[in-house]
């Protein structure tokens, strides 16, 4: 027999990434952090930003705060508006859960009013015209007008796997119009120092395709070897 688990697990203490690190990302391109990474980081596509919100402004840096709730549940997402910092964006883990959504508008502006800059979650909302007026963005894979309970099980400050990224509370989160990236706050310092790189490198490769050049030289070595063959 299984014995009934807590309505709610919250882990109270984990470190948030320091605010000029945070700044350091500040306006950066997705693309250019998944860069600094090693060309991962990504949440999977289908989490997207409302799409009825489509002329907002959907850049935003922020640490995680983690969150897990259980099929057609959302306790564990209530749970969390008291662990709010300001900053904070809150990540919903939901195992893909489609029969209900797992919150609304009112729940997203008690996020809000808390401090959350941002709401990603891989199940669906709801209340979209009341979203709109909350003005947070918010990244989900879609939208039901059907509702769920508040009973557990669930968790706040754990890691979870969502979009196929496993996030623990205190990584940084960047997103824009490509998606959501997720830095692990270990994998930080590196990223940032790498950042100036890369970003010196997309400006070269702009400029080079601007007159009328810029292919890689690495691809054209390839293409060039012995490692291409021809069958015409």
């Amino acid at each position: 027999m299984i014995e009934e688990p807590p309505a709610v697990t919250i882990k109270r203490q984990f470190e948030r990434p320091a605010r000029q690190s945070l700044e350091a990302l500040r306006g950066v391109p997705t693309p250019f952090v998944v860069d600094a990474m090693d060309g991962r980081g990504a949440l999977h596509h289908d989490i997207q930003p409302l799409a009825e919100n489509a002329t907002a402004d959907f850049h935003f840096v922020g640490s995680a705060l983690t969150c897990h709730c259980g099929p057609a549940d959302n306790l564990a997402l209530f749970a969390a508006v008291k662990m709010i910092n300001s900053g904070d964006v809150v990540l919903t883990a939901t195992d893909r859960f489609e029969a209900t959504c797992v919150t609304g508008d009112q729940l997203l502006a008690l996020l809000k009013n808390q401090g959350a800059i941002g709401f990603v979650t891989d199940g669906l909302v709801r209340d979209v015209s009341g979203i709109l007026q909350v003005d947070i963005p918010v990244f989900c894979r879609g939208v039901t007008p059907n509702a769920p309970v508040a009973n557990g099980p669930g968790s706040v400050g754990l890691d979870i796997t969502l979009g196929g990224v496993t996030i623990a509370s205190g990584d940084v989160v960047v997103a824009d119009r490509d998606g959501i990236v997720v830095v692990p706050g270990q994998q930080l310092p590196a990223v940032l120092d790498r950042l100036d790189e890369i970003k010196r490198l997309e400006a070269e490769m702009d400029a080079a395709v601007k007159t009328g050049q810029g292919f890689p030289e690495h691809i054209r070595a390839i293409i060039d070897s012995d490692r291409v063959r021809y069958v015409d």
